[in-house]
């Protein structure tokens, strides 16, 4: 596939959001924004600085990237940290990072737009996490010798860049500068067609959780909420996993729920206070004294479920019964048993804490009490999934020494 079709496929998919953007509030955003980014850019970025810039599809990718700025700024805190974002769901939450310091949309992959972006900024080095990889960008940055970087990469044989007509995309992958990828497996297959400029380091979201757990905040709303019985902390929940969970809640009065849904919309509130009937309060409503006397905590805020999860005996983890699981590492990292849905066979980290017996599929609700009485009177499970979590750090160090030192590129 040449660069000419892809260009046509950028110009069609550009019309195509902006026909989403009509009807839906997600396209919108992500329209504007993209609109917006030059005008952003031009604003705030300093014209004498170099920047070392970072770009994440969404919140996950930055949780990845995330590690790595922070060493980045630890090691030489002048660095200037350029962070861009493609979807509205990572932008709208980040755009306010402290450790960045410019916070944009990345402007549609089009050869002006990218020539245009890379003119304006002073970049000393790039880099693009998990699966981003855009080819404007991408020969953009060539062209003007500034090294860019994959890190946290997956490579499965399915994808474009192994197939006959990716060759293309195969070519361009091959001017990254290092290719930092999780797995051996994803390195095998890179090998395998002629890749050199690839190492295996991890998965810097290891990284991440465990610098999260050093920095878990202490919530005495919730530690009056626990009153030292048995607790389950339900993360990014869906409504059917809520159906299942608010069930068990019922029927052992004994065991105090914490839920912390993925969307806290009223809509969606509404449907879990219908199920929970009164036996519940909301985090916003709590004080110290009224939480003590209900079983159920519905946590109806952002930004604190990292923290939340040290106060729990098993963690369940939402998803599981839609398009896949959410982060399993925020929990497990706690040294707690972890539980979630059918739906986490694409996730590795899901797959291997399954492996080591730190965590549980449950695929109804039978399975699940059955797992929740059992990992309740037991705390073996929750140390091997707080073991797999330790032995899997040190990604971003292997990351910082390979990039090092940090300089503007040489004209």
């Amino acid at each position: 596939m040449s660069s000419a079709i892809y260009c046509v496929g950028i110009y069609f998919y550009k019309f195509a959001i902006l026909i989403a953007s009509l009807f839906n509030a997600k396209a919108h955003k992500l329209r504007i924004g993209q609109r917006e980014a030059f005008t952003v850019l031009k604003e705030k970025v300093s014209p004498d600085a170099f920047y070392v810039w970072f770009h994440a599809a969404s919140l996950g990718e930055f949780e990845q990237g995330h590690p790595v700025m922070e060493q980045l700024k630890k090691d030489k805190p002048e660095t200037k940290i350029l962070l861009t974002f493609f979807s509205p769901s990572g932008y709208e939450i980040r755009k306010n990072y402290a450790g960045a310091d410019v916070v944009s949309y990345l402007p549609l992959d089009t050869p002006r737009a990218a020539k245009k972006f890379v003119k304006m900024v002073n970049l000393s080095k790039a880099f693009f996490i998990k699966y981003e990889f855009w080819p404007n960008y991408l020969l953009a940055l060539k062209a003007a010798n500034i090294p860019f970087y994959s890190i946290s990469a997956v490579f499965r044989p399915s994808q474009l860049f192994f197939k006959g007509y990716g060759i293309w995309y195969r070519n361009l992958l091959k001017s990254f500068s290092h290719i930092f990828v999780q797995d051996r497996n994803s390195l095998e297959l890179l090998s395998k067609y002629g890749f050199s400029n690839a190492s295996v380091v991890g998965d810097t979201r290891f990284d991440r959780v465990a610098d999260l757990a050093k920095q878990a905040k202490e919530l005495p709303v919730i530690q009056a909420f626990v009153q030292d019985k048995p607790v389950i902390v339900a993360g990014s929940t869906w409504p059917k996993d809520e159906e299942l969970l608010v069930r068990y809640s019922k029927l052992h009065p004994d065991v105090k729920l914490i839920l912390v849904p993925h969307e806290i919309h009223e809509a969606h509130l509404s449907g879990i206070i219908k199920l929970l009937g009164n036996n519940y309060i909301r985090y916003t409503q709590a004080n110290e004294t009224n939480i003590r006397t209900v079983n159920c905590l519905v946590v109806d805020v952002i930004g604190i479920l990292s923290s939340i999860y040290r106060y729990a005996d098993v963690a369940y983890i939402g998803g599981g019964f839609g398009v896949g699981i959410h982060n399993t590492l925020e929990a497990a990292v706690y040294g707690i048993p972890v539980v979630f849905g059918p739906n986490y066979q694409k996730f590795r980290e899901a797959r291997e804490l399954i492996a080591v017996g730190g965590a549980f599929s449950i695929s109804n609700y039978i399975v699940l009490e059955a797992q929740f009485d059992r990992l309740l009177t037991e705390n073996q499970d929750g140390k091997m999934a707080g073991e797999y979590v330790k032995n899997n750090t040190g990604a971003t160090d292997l990351i910082i020494e390979e990039i090092s030192p940090l300089n503007p590129p040489k004209g």
